[in-house]
């Protein structure tokens, strides 16, 4: 009589394989993600090139008034390239700003899946917040700019000439321009972590001191250049969007 405990089609003695199905159910939302994270990935690139493009038809305009900022309206370049790739440089600059809203929402249609609708509702409002700060850390990096370079132009002499090569001087800038735009979204970053219960209004509250004290520093390690005016103006920004944060995330009751 047949094992009737066997799959038919099953010889006695031989074991039935096991289902898989668990393993592939986990698998496939895995790829699922990735899938979804590269076709965001790509949109992002495209949206930056797309607008790089556009970048590169002010890029001289931009050039020059950034040249407008140094003794003379002057750079030297050093290599038969480095003209073209500080044009290049300007144009995706200008790209990665013009860029941010696709990008910011590219970042949300991925993870807003993977929220609860309340979580959804309270992180939505940031969405175009994170906008409003990049387009601030901006225009603040566009203020403080000619402070900045007269702040390390005044060490110069007529011993220790001014004398400045047009690609450093085009890195500082486009650093300095995207660095405050990206660290001014660190509300968001703060807010966040609040909604995954990591910090609250109270633990900010306890440790202000230390976490003010923090920020500050963050800002003057971060800032490129080396001078004292541009840190300055972003850990003062820093410690007052940090302050409107721990009031936004204690009105929030957490």
């Amino acid at each position: 009589m047949a094992d009737e405990t066997l799959p038919a089609g099953s010889a006695p003695g031989v074991t039935a394989p096991v289902a898989s199905g668990p393993v592939e159910v986990a698998l496939m939302p895995l790829l699922d993600h990735l899938n979804e994270l590269r076709n965001r990935v790509f949109k992002a690139i495209l949206a930056i090139l797309v607008a790089s493009g556009f970048g590169w038809f002010a890029a001289t305009t931009v050039r020059n008034y950034l040249l407008d900022q140094l003794p003379g309206h002057k750079a030297q370049v050093l290599g038969p390239g480095d003209a073209f790739f500080i044009q290049i440089k300007i144009s995706l600059t200008i790209g990665v700003i013009l860029a941010m809203p696709v990008l910011l929402y590219q970042l949300w249609a991925f993870i807003a899946p993977g929220l609860t609708p309340a979580e959804r509702r309270t992180i939505r409002p940031w969405i175009p917040l994170a906008l409003l700060l990049f387009a601030i850390g901006v225009g603040i990096a566009y203020i403080v700019l000619p402070f900045a370079i007269a702040f390390l132009l005044g060490f110069t002499d007529s011993q220790l000439v001014n004398g400045i090569a047009a690609t450093p001087y085009f890195d500082f800038v486009t650093t300095l321009f995207l660095a405050f735009g990206l660290i001014m979204e660190f509300p968001i970053i703060l807010y966040s972590l609040s909604l995954v219960g990591i910090i609250t209004s109270a633990w900010m509250s306890k440790n202000r001191r230390i976490l003010l004290l923090g920020v500050a520093a963050f800002a003057f390690i971060v800032t490129p250049g080396g001078d004292l005016v541009s840190p300055t103006v972003l850990a003062v920004t820093m410690i007052i969007l940090t302050e409107l944060t721990r009031l936004a995330i204690k009105r929030s009751g957490r």
